[in-house]
C-alpha cells in the first residue's frame, strides 16, 4: 500500500523535482509491551521516556509537502527479545536497523518508485557518514544539520570543530536572507559557508562536487546552527539555504497528521496494528495535502 501512495504522489507532482526529508515522531507509551516501546529520546515528549519512535520520509516541493513512507524503529534490545517480538507479532524478517539504515532503505524505495529528487535533508540525527555516503550513491546532494562539536577538515587537511571553523568567516562574508514568514513577520537569518573536505565519498566516486559547512546565525541572539552539505555540482549559498529550510516543512506535516488524521492516537500494541494505523493516517494526510495543493493551483487569480 505504501508503494501506491508513492506512485500517487509521483503522478500528482507531474515531474516536479522534490526534496526528500527525513524526521521522526514519538508517542509516549505506558507499557514496554507495545511494539517498539522503550526508554528512548523523542522530541515529541521533550526528552527521554517510554515511547515508540517512527522514522518518516517526506516529499517536499514548492507546492506539496507529504509523507510517503514510514517505519517503526525497534530499539536494539527490543529487536533481540524473542518473547516480546512473538507477543507483538513482529515478522521474523524484521531485524534491528539503525534509523540511518531505515532512512536509506526508504530513500532507495522512493527513488525506485519514480520520485524525482535532487536533494535529501534532515536534522543531526540523519547526519551520520553511513547515510550521507548512501545518499551520494543514490546520486543526490544533501544538507543535514550537525552539532557545534561536529568535526570537519579544511582544505589544508586541518581538523576543526564546527564552532571553531566558523571563526574563519569574515564579517562581510555573512549574508542576510529571508527564510520564510512567521506569526510575527518575516524570518531573516545571517548565513555563511566554508569549503570542507568530503568524508563520505562512495567507492568509485570522484570528489568533484561541492562540499561545504553552512552556518546560520540568529540576528539578535547570535546563536549559530550548522549544516553539512554536499552537492553534485556547483551551487549557490541561496540554493543550499532553500534546501535547508524545506526540512522544517515536515514539522507542518506532522502537525497536520496529529490534528486531522490521528497520527499520534494509535492505541495499538502489535506490529500489524501499528502498520495499519500508521498507514491509514499516512493515506489520509496524503489525500489532504494533495487536495489542498490541487485546490490552490486551480484557484482563479484575484483582481489585479
Amino acid at each position: 500500500a505504501r508503494e501506491e501512495i508513492a506512485r500517487l504522489v509521483v503522478r500528482e507532482l507531474a515531474g516536479q523535482e522534490a526534496v526528500l526529508v527525513a524526521d521522526e515522531t514519538g508517542d509516549a507509551k505506558s507499557s514496554a509491551d507495545c511494539v517498539g516501546a522503550g526508554r528512548q529520546y523523542s522530541g515529541a515528549i521533550k526528552g527521554v521516556g517510554l515511547c515508540q519512535v517512527a522514522v518518516h520520509l517526506a516529499v517536499v516541493t514548492e507546492s506539496v509537502r507529504v509523507v510517503i513512507d514510514r517505519t517503526l524503529y525497534l530499539p536494539r534490545d527490543w529487536a533481540a527479545d524473542e518473547e516480546r517480538r512473538e507477543a507483538a507479532g513482529v515478522p521474523e524478517g524484521i531485524m534491528f536497523a539503525t534509523k540511518l539504515q531505515q532512512t536509506a532503505a526508504m530513500v532507495k524505495n522512493a527513488l525506485e518508485l519514480g520520485v524525482r529528487a535532487r536533494w535529501f535533508t534532515g536534522d543531526d540525527v540523519y547526519s551520520g557518514r553511513e547515510l550521507r555516503r548512501e545518499i551520494r550513491e543514490f546520486g543526490l546532494g544533501y544538507a543535514v544539520g550537525v552539532s557545534h562539536t561536529y568535526t570537519v577538515t579544511d582544505g589544508a587537511g586541518r581538523r576543526w570543530k564546527a564552532r571553531q571553523m566558523i571563526n574563519k568567516v569574515l564579517p562581510h562574508q555573512w549574508m542576510r536572507m529571508q527564510t520564510g514568514h512567521g506569526t510575527k513577520g518575516t524570518r531573516e537569518y545571517d548565513w555563511a559557508w566554508l569549503d570542507v573536505r568530503a568524508d563520505d565519498t562512495p567507492d568509485g566516486h570522484e570528489d568533484d562536487g561541492t562540499s561545504v559547512l553552512v552556518a546560520r546565525r540568529h540576528r539578535y541572539t547570535g546563536e549559530i546552527s550548522f549544516f553539512r552539505c554536499w552537492a553534485t555540482e556547483d551551487v549557490t549559498l541561496a540554493q543550499l539555504v532553500e534546501v535547508i529550510c524545506r526540512r522544517w516543512r515536515i514539522e507542518e506535516i506532522f502537525q497536520l497528521g496529529k490534528t486531522f488524521t490521528g497520527l499520534d492516537e494509535g492505541q495499538v500494541t502489535c506490529w500489524n496494528s501499528w502498520m495499519r494505523w500508521s498507514l491509514f493516517s499516512l493515506v489520509a494526510s496524503a489525500v489532504l495535502a494533495l487536495t489542498a495543493a490541487a485546490t490552490t493551483t486551480a484557484s482563479p487569480a484575484g483582481p489585479a
